[in-house]
């Protein structure tokens, strides 16, 4: 049930962040395929300059989580910055929390589609009867199962959520770690599938090839740099001075090493036309190469419990993301409500709802289609989510009303000229060439349904001004 209370309950360590933030290596599975088709091998280095701008730019992110410790990461710093002057700067910072709560919700239907495309490979070799069941029922039940589960976990409190997190982080990493590692020990990893294929034959970085570039980076970014939702639990650390920085940190050194190695294992083991073959799920034909076909089953069942991990880590961000717009009046308040443990339940069943649409929306499309239109989608709301929040970082450096608030994390001296500069980054060079991308690659279907959700911002903000006025005047 809902309690009267608004207030978010300060109630983890660093440790229960970082649990639930370690979703984020794993959100590099749906574009391992993607990037190679583009890239080939250099798809490598461009995760390693992906997660080095996340460290650019999550610097940035501690020290806003630290000066504004009531703030849930992203969502909380832009609305806390540009909300504090005329109603223009507070759409703005409304309309980047947003954009963020855009970019992290439809993980929950991407990763429920893939649930129920791997389960209809596996469930006709234990009960046959079902072999003919749909991909989509599968991912729509799956769906309907996992969000259900989520919510009565999390109803209990985010520290709950934690201790799922640790649970699902053996049963995801570790076999991660075990089938990209075991190619380099059984022979299968071969050093000249990636010195003899870094581009493709083609490319001349030519506009069209710079433009697919920073498209690609700004895919990367959805996935490399979202490390940053370690702070969005900055209103739960127990110790946020402490307990932020190291939780983000420790998760960025975490994906550093794990996308940049994963990439490297799966085109040494496989060769870019390999992995191009398997473009949705690339690990499968590693885990039989290796373990034989038992072992294509294990990878299975380790995806699926990844894709849970990283379910739970987008449905906490997403769900945090409103209830902050809403406590800022950027939304109605009614998602501003939560339950008795802290935990904003309204928001989380919208939520659900919102992803089983999208899962039923895409139904259409073969499954290797449907999550990288909806990644591609989303995406597009990262890039205006980092683009705002680092001009928000620009400004709380720079103007009188926040310059001069404590900061007890604090990046080197002058970075808000390089938060600036990544500020433009997004908003310009990458918002273009995602677009360029998305055209080449899945059409204008994946940019149409991105602009128009991020549109949809407009009336529900006008309600919410509707709503704060008949208040005042009753």
């Amino acid at each position: 049930m809902d309690s009267d209370s608004t207030s978010l309950q300060r109630s983890i360590d660093w440790k229960q962040g970082l649990a639930i933030a370690l979703g984020v290596p794993l959100l590099i599975l749906p574009s391992i395929g993607t990037f190679a088709i583009y890239l080939w091998a250099f798809a490598i280095v461009a995760w390693g300059l992906s997660v080095l701008q996340g460290f650019i730019q999550n610097l940035a992110y501690g020290e806003m989580a630290t000066t504004f410790p009531n703030a849930s990461g992203l969502p909380g710093f832009a609305q806390a910055v540009f909300g504090a002057g005329t109603q223009t700067g507070k759409f703005i910072g409304g309309f980047s929390a947003w954009s963020y709560w855009f970019a992290w919700n439809p993980v929950l239907a991407i990763y429920s589609i893939l649930i129920g495309d791997y389960l209809s490979g596996i469930v006709p070799m234990f009960l046959p009867e079902f072999a003919g069941v749909s991909p989509v029922l599968l991912s729509i039940a799956a769906g309907i199962i996992i969000f259900t589960a989520l919510i009565l976990i999390n109803a209990r409190g985010v520290s709950s959520g934690a201790t799922v997190g640790y649970i699902l982080a053996v049963f995801s990493l570790i076999p991660l770690f075990v089938i990209t590692v075991a190619p380099f020990f059984t022979g299968n990893f071969h050093m000249e599938n990636i010195t003899g294929s870094w581009f493709p034959t083609e490319w001349n970085w030519g506009l069209s090839n710079v433009l697919i570039f920073l498209g690609i980076m700004a895919t990367a970014q959805w996935s490399a740099c979202a490390w940053e939702t370690a702070a969005i639990y900055g209103p739960e650390y127990k110790n946020p001075k402490s307990d932020v920085p190291k939780a983000l940190f420790i998760c960025g050194l975490i994906c550093l090493f794990s996308y940049v190695f994963v990439q490297a294992s799966v085109t040494g083991t496989l060769g870019v036309e390999g992995i191009i073959e398997q473009r949705v799920s690339p690990l499968l034909p590693m885990a039989a190469m290796v373990f034989g076909d038992w072992g294509a089953i294990v990878a299975i069942v380790m995806l699926i419990a990844a894709m849970v991990l990283i379910i739970q880590t987008a449905f906490n961000g997403s769900a945090r993301s409103m209830h902050s717009m809403a406590i800022e009046g950027n939304l109605p308040s009614y998602l501003a409500k939560v339950n008795s443990k802290g935990t904003p339940m309204r928001a989380m069943i919208i939520i659900a709802i919102f992803n089983i649409f999208l899962i039923l929306l895409f139904s259409f499309l073969e499954a290797s289609s449907g999550p990288a239109a909806i990644l591609s989608a989303s995406a597009l709301g990262y890039v205006f989510a980092n683009g705002i929040s680092l001009l928000a970082y620009y400004k709380a450096a720079t103007d009188p009303k926040f310059k001069d608030l404590e900061r007890p994390f604090k990046a080197p001296k002058g970075w808000k000229y390089v938060a600036l500069a990544c500020a433009f980054l997004n908003l310009i060079f990458y918002l273009v060439g995602i677009v360029y991308l998305n055209a080449t690659d899945a059409g204008w279907g994946p940019t149409l349904l991105g602009f128009v959700v991020l549109a949809v911002f407009a009336p529900l903000w006008w309600w919410a001004q509707k709503e704060k006025k008949s208040k005042a005047s009753a």
